[in-house]
């Protein structure tokens, strides 16, 4: 797939989402990244954003709850490309009822080059980056060739 390069703004929209055993660490994890988070918007799936929310008092807009579609929500806007990081801590040894859903997420933040974050070490790896706060080039798929491409 052909690709084009992109200016990746400083401010980055981050989403923010945790299944239920791994809520709490996201929490924490927020809570001790307070002033870096509060320089980017957040975006969070339902109950996990409206959770940060209450525990840390920093604004995160809560979309609908990932198993109710908040997942694909998520995954629009990596689409759209209107997120630049996610962070999910996903916990991979219960099984989701959602699982298909969290997969296409990942797919699509695979295919837009978005950075995720599974856990805490990557996600703290991330925001020590010098690359967080600023602006970068980012490489995305070159959606209109790849139409082109399809009605040849």
């Amino acid at each position: 797939m052909k690709t084009i390069i992109q200016r990746l703004p400083a401010q980055k929209t981050i989403a923010l989402i945790a299944h239920d055993s791994r809520k709490a660490s996201l929490i924490r994890w927020c809570e001790q990244h307070r002033e870096a988070l509060q320089q980017h918007q957040l975006i969070g799936t339902g109950t996990t954003g409206g959770m940060i929310t209450r525990a840390t008092g920093m604004s995160v807009n809560a979309l609908i709850s990932g198993p109710m579609g908040g997942d694909q929500q998520i995954g629009a806007l990596i689409a759209e490309q209107k997120i630049h990081t996610v962070i999910f801590f996903w916990d991979p040894l219960e099984p989701m009822p959602h699982d298909p859903d969290v997969k296409a997420l990942l797919r699509l933040a695979a295919v837009w080059n978005i950075p995720v974050a599974c856990n805490e070490t990557t996600a703290d790896m991330l925001m020590a980056s010098n690359l967080f706060n600023t602006e970068m080039d980012w490489e995305v798929p070159d959606y209109a060739a790849y139409l082109a491409a399809r009605q040849q």
